[in-house]
């Protein structure tokens, strides 16, 4: 079968459950895009809070091996001390925007789909090293999608660049006779219009590519109807199976039932409809309790076994069909039944001589 034909058969939305289990895997959609856009995000704002800092304290570290080179020791006693030091100097300014870049690096995950630890990423896989599984994901669809996508972006940043930065070209010549921490600091706000452009438009792509990916992913998590019934299978049971064990249960009740009728006070039937037992032992007992039940066939097997063991049958067509119908195996009758039952009874009882309690 042809992959067209695979997702054309995929024509249910995946379950929680596939969802899940592909989310331990590490399989969750993400958009590169979104990545983009909060790198260049935390550079603007890295460049526009603490640029100036950065820059003049990277200028003042290296500045004196281009002003005062002759006052430096070179020697191999005295270099390593000075290099080291340069280096915090260095260092130093550049550990916030460092850490800032860090922080930013995970906020598309967190953003999109959370934290995910899956240690399947991790584990070595062998088709990652076939040749020809890679070659078929460089000429994929969803390759050439991306390679268009790329370039589409590479045209309108550049277009944007170009825009942008043609004005000042004339000034060239006016940065060549600035100092280098002036120059360096004219950089930085040509670098901040320029990017804060870039992350505008990188906004719009970003918002784009996250419909996109998330789109694409939930179209390849699809599943078959076959792949429906399989994972209900797994998750719930063969329902075969499951009806099954329901005919058992439902049997073993059955033989619970019919076991309690010998034992009944009385049962009262439609005549032939409905059939229902109730038992009532007043030293122990509230209120008759109803003990077996049924309709048609299993309303005849409770008069029979009613009938050999000397349980009295009343005919009683409304209190029949309503005891059925409201009262459920083991359950005392509710009130509004207490009066007829109890004429019921009491007429059983007088057929013992046995004495009703009040």
């Amino acid at each position: 079968m042809s992959d067209n034909d695979d997702d054309a058969s995929k024509t249910e939305e995946p379950s929680e459950r596939k969802l899940g289990e592909a989310r331990s895997k590490g399989q969750v959609w993400s958009s590169q895009e979104l990545r983009h856009w909060f790198s260049f995000f935390g550079m603007v704002m890295i460049v526009a809070f603490l640029g100036s800092n950065m820059v003049q304290g990277v200028t003042r570290a290296i500045m004196p091996f281009f002003e005062r080179p002759d006052q430096i020791s070179f020697d191999p006693g005295n270099l390593g001390r000075v290099l080291f030091e340069t280096f915090l100097d260095v260092a130093l300014p550049l550990a916030a925007p460092l850490f800032i870049l860090a922080v930013v690096g995970v906020l598309p995950t967190l953003v999109t789909t959370g934290w995910i630890f899956s240690p399947e990423t991790i584990k070595p896989k062998p088709s990652k090293l076939n040749p020809m599984a890679g070659l078929k994901r460089m000429f994929s669809i969803q390759a050439s999608v991306e390679m268009l996508k790329n370039l589409a972006k590479l045209a309108i940043i550049g277009s944007i660049i170009v825009w942008l930065m043609a004005p000042e070209l004339n000034r060239v010549d006016q940065l060549i006779g600035l100092d280098m921490v002036d120059a360096m600091i004219e950089l930085k706000d040509q670098v901040i219009k320029l990017l804060a452009a870039v992350v505008a438009i990188m906004l719009v792509l970003a918002a784009a590519d996250i419909a996109y990916q998330r789109f694409t992913y939930f179209k390849n998590m699809r599943m078959t109807k076959q792949d429906v019934k399989d994972e209900y299978k797994q998750s719930e049971g063969d329902p075969l199976i499951k009806m099954k064990l329901r005919q058992i249960r439902m049997e073993r009740s059955r033989a619970r039932m019919m076991a309690a009728v010998p034992k009944a006070t009385v049962v009262v039937t439609n005549p032939t409809h409905y059939a229902v037992a109730l038992q009532y032992e007043p030293d122990t007992m509230p209120a008759p309790k109803l003990v077996a039940k049924g309709a048609d066939l299993v309303a005849k097997r409770i008069r029979d076994l009613a009938m050999e063991h000397n349980v009295p049958i009343i005919e009683n067509p409304p209190v029949a069909r309503s005891l059925f119908a409201t009262v459920e195996l083991d359950e005392v009758i509710p009130p509004e039944h207490y009066k007829v039952v109890a004429e019921i009874i009491s007429f059983v009882f007088k057929m013992k001589r046995k004495a009703l309690p009040r």
